[in-house]
């Protein structure tokens, strides 16, 4: 799971194991504010306390809102989401601020890219077109959709999966796998 600083705003969390090294990691840093791009336990399960220990405003997508401030996200159909919802999730957490569509975050716009959970976003930025897109593709190790069991609305996931395409970005960071210099490759897989 990847968590990012860009300017000074940290964008997930990993699980809540991961907070340890996230606060490590930020030491000395400067930091405002934390996004988290969806409503899953491995990118806001440390969000809580990171936010306690760093005294920073939650951010995330209306539409995820309730999701972590309630610890309970909105799961998929199936079987193994089910027994996913019964296992132990990180500690809920208030969000500050509710982002939408077009909203800034630092030197980035916040995009609207719902399905893989209901309020999931993405963060890009237009000057050296790099984009943030969370769980909206994986790349695990070769570039896909999120896993469906995983994916509350894969067709609409699949609407996001293009209107990221459709930007051409230089630099794609992921929620899962190492970052992308190729928007051909990006678009071939969002067909």
């Amino acid at each position: 799971m990847n968590a990012y600083l860009v300017d000074d705003v940290l964008v997930d969390a990993g699980t809540p194991a991961a907070a340890g090294r996230i606060l490590r990691q930020l030491r000395g840093r400067q930091v405002s504010a934390h996004v988290v791009t969806h409503a899953h336990p491995d990118h806001f399960g440390s969000s809580h306390a990171v936010c306690e220990a760093l005294d920073l405003p939650l951010w995330a997508g209306v539409d995820d809102v309730e999701a972590i401030e309630t610890a309970t996200p909105v799961t998929a159909q199936g079987r193994i989401p089910a027994l996913m919802a019964r296992m132990k999730m990180p500690p809920a957490h208030p969000v500050e601020r509710k982002l939408q569509e077009g909203d800034e975050v630092g030197s980035f716009t916040v995009l609207d890219v719902p399905g893989h959970s209901p309020g999931h976003i993405a963060l890009w930025r237009e000057a050296d077109r790099t984009l943030l897109c969370g769980d909206v593709f994986f790349r695990l190790p070769r570039l896909s959709a999120p896993w469906k069991f995983l994916t509350v609305d894969v067709e609409r996931n699949r609407e996001s999966m293009r209107k990221l395409a459709a930007l051409r970005p230089a630099l794609v960071l992921f929620g899962h796998g190492p970052p992308l210099r190729d928007p051909d490759l990006l678009s071939r897989v969002a067909r």
